[in-house]
């Protein structure tokens, strides 16, 4: 087989070393790939929202798979050009991506169909959120309904906050055009976790429970970012509260998509808040989570393409995963001010000393070859994830290998981690 992963992070590396493990697969290729993926994939220069040149590159090549990472091509419909065309792709369609292009429209799905989520209000009138926000009991959620790479969402503390989160999303325009209308919800009380499904439109196939860090500095503090790192399993998500999501949550919404015209195929990815045991909708997301595709796809014995072309064709049903029974975290390397502005080009050292480590693996996401040299070419530059007997083994292990690599004005959480270990009673 040959293969085409679209896209260049973290998670898109994490795909390739996953995918290049099949016995099926004999070429692989990546765009726009980065320095990592270079070493194991041949990178096409070519934009992920290129529909066009991607779709008549997978004809040229005779691409049989295409696996879509990011968020952005999905919801501007790449998977209808290539099905239009007669290739295979995994990824949801354009009505279906538009769970996660628009919050509200995600909201209002969850609300129609009876799907736990904390109540909310839309807005497009920035006067009358205002008002709104006045209104309610703080804290609250303030939302850019459009997709922001993970940094849209903003929770206020205060109702003073939220009016700054307002002005900062519909005035300031942070998040630009994904400003345009804004959301505005409860504040939820919990712990969060991901809870990630393939699924063929009809039979739902869960995948180990992981949580992710979004905020930037340790004990989720900052601003909100991409990711800054994940583990798996979340000790959060029991057996029980496993199966609540399956049966108030993911079940339900596949269903639900399927009634509003929005068949579902692909990743189904929810960002959940548990509560007292009981699950509640914060967002879903249409493609494998970045970062918490890498402590996952590390557990996964299980061959990923019969997977991936299970849900393509409609097959998952008698489909089972095999899981590691270790535990995997990620820890993501970023370049010192990110999510704001920061340098690029910065040397990066220490990489093949991780490669020497058992059980370990540095994803790639914003980096670049220059010469022979790898530079940094982006915020999150690196996930370094590890396997570990338990959480805590798993935890000194990842650090151990982020000890090794360095570069100029570096940053990473010193916590990945950390809240697993608190539910587990492990100092």
């Amino acid at each position: 087989m040959k293969i085409l992963v679209v896209g260049g992070g973290g998670r898109e590396h994490a795909l390739v070393w996953k995918i290049m493990q099949c016995p099926r697969v004999r070429e692989i290729y990546c765009a726009p790939g980065n320095a990592g993926i270079a070493e194991v994939a041949h990178c096409v220069d070519m934009d992920v929202v290129d529909l066009d040149g991607l779709s008549r590159f997978a004809m040229d090549r005779e691409i049989d798979l295409t696996v879509v990472g990011p968020e952005l091509p999905l919801t501007q419909g790449i998977v209808d050009r290539f099905e239009s065309r007669g290739l295979k792709i995994f990824g949801a369609t354009q009505k279906a991506a538009a769970l996660e292009g628009s919050k509200a429209l995600c909201k209002d799905i969850l609300r129609r169909h009876g799907i736990p989520t904390a109540d909310y209000q839309v807005f497009n009138d920035k006067d009358r959120a205002a008002a709104h926000i006045r209104s309610r009991v703080a804290p609250l959620v303030v939302k850019a309904d459009g997709l922001a790479a993970g940094k849209g969402v903003i929770v206020a503390q205060t109702k003073e906050e939220a009016l700054e989160a307002l002005d900062r999303i519909m005035v300031a325009r942070e998040f630009g055009s994904a400003g345009d209308r804004v959301v505005i919800e409860d504040c939820l009380i919990g712990e969060e976790a991901s809870f990630l499904v393939f699924t063929d439109g009809e039979r739902v196939l869960p995948m180990a429970s992981s949580q992710d860090h979004k905020a930037v500095f340790d004990d989720d503090q900052g601003p909100n970012t991409g990711g800054m790192g994940a583990y798996s399993p979340a000790p959060v998500v029991t057996e029980d509260v496993h199966q609540r999501i399956m049966e108030d949550i993911m079940v339900p919404l596949v269903r639900a998509m399927e009634a509003e015209g929005r068949t579902y195929r692909g990743i189904l990815y929810g960002g959940l808040m548990i509560d007292g045991g009981k699950p509640y909708v914060l967002e879903f997301n249409a493609r494998f989570g970045d970062p918490e595709a890498q402590p996952i796809l590390m557990r996964m014995k299980s061959d990923i393409v019969p997977l991936l072309m299970a849900c393509v064709d409609g097959s998952l049903e008698g489909m089972e995963i095999e899981w590691d029974s270790r535990a995997a975290i990620c820890v993501v390397m970023c370049a010192r001010g990110y999510p704001g502005s920061y340098e690029k080009n910065m040397v990066v050292h220490g990489l093949s000393e991780v490669t020497q480590m058992e059980d370990a693996v540095v994803f790639h996401a914003g980096t670049r070859l220059d010469r022979e040299t790898i530079v940094t070419n982006g915020g999150r530059v690196l996930g370094v994830t590890a396997l570990g007997d338990s959480i805590p083994q798993a935890v000194q292990k990842v650090y151990e290998g982020v000890a090794r690599i360095h570069w100029k004005a570096m940053h990473y959480r010193r916590d990945i981690g950390r809240k697993a270990l608190e539910r587990l009673h492990v100092r």
